[in-house]
């Protein structure tokens, strides 16, 4: 995947909430936008359904920060497309995790990340930011979505990409208490970050 410096230099012109808020910040193009949201900390914001939150509390996950990246995108006419995947997160593609997973006796679990679509190139503005990392090598399932979606639809999918995976992968473990450990290794970036 590549980071923000594969997005377009598109000026920003006042056409929606978002890009009013971006301009306000003396953000004049696309891609400083996105430099200065991959900047930003990691974390989960107070209401991590809303991507709105990013900018005043200057911070956000994979979901809200590309949300948000994508709704300016909406409002500029720009061909970027917010993607939802699925793939099996380890100790060696998102680094801070391995101990909660050795705890449990897990080698991976399955997570949902949000990045950007550009041209056909994957783009994540989170994950150099969490830490330098092996990049995640293969996705169990990915799907166009719209900004609002990173909500109760991200989590239904995911849980039922959990559901899912712990019955094929770990049928003797209840999917709930991988989805208690995987909030443990969420928990675990956090701290880290």
């Amino acid at each position: 995947m590549r980071s923000w410096d594969a997005l377009p230099e598109h000026r920003l012109t006042a056409s929606g909430d978002a890009s009013a808020e971006f301009l306000a910040l003396g953000l004049a193009d696309y891609r400083a936008a996105a430099r200065f949201v991959h900047q930003l900390p990691y974390g989960r914001n107070a209401d991590r359904a809303n991507f709105r939150l990013v900018l005043p509390e200057r911070r956000g996950t994979c979901s809200t920060k590309h949300a948000l990246l994508a709704a300016l995108a909406i409002e500029q006419r720009l061909a970027i497309r917010l993607t939802l995947g699925i793939y099996e997160m380890s100790e060696r593609n998102t680094p801070g995790i391995g101990a909660v997973l050795q705890k449990h006796g897990l080698a991976s679990v399955p997570e949902a990340h949000c990045y950007l679509i550009y041209n056909g190139t994957p783009i994540d503005v989170t994950r150099a930011a969490v830490s330098p990392t092996e990049p995640i090598a293969h996705f169990l399932h990915e799907e166009t979505i719209a900004p609002e979606q990173i909500g109760e639809y991200k989590i239904a999918m995911h849980r039922a990409w959990m559901r899912a995976w712990v019955a094929r992968q770990m049928p003797h473990r209840n999917w709930e208490e991988i989805w208690r450990i995987r909030e443990e290794c969420i928990a675990a970036l956090g701290e880290s970050a």
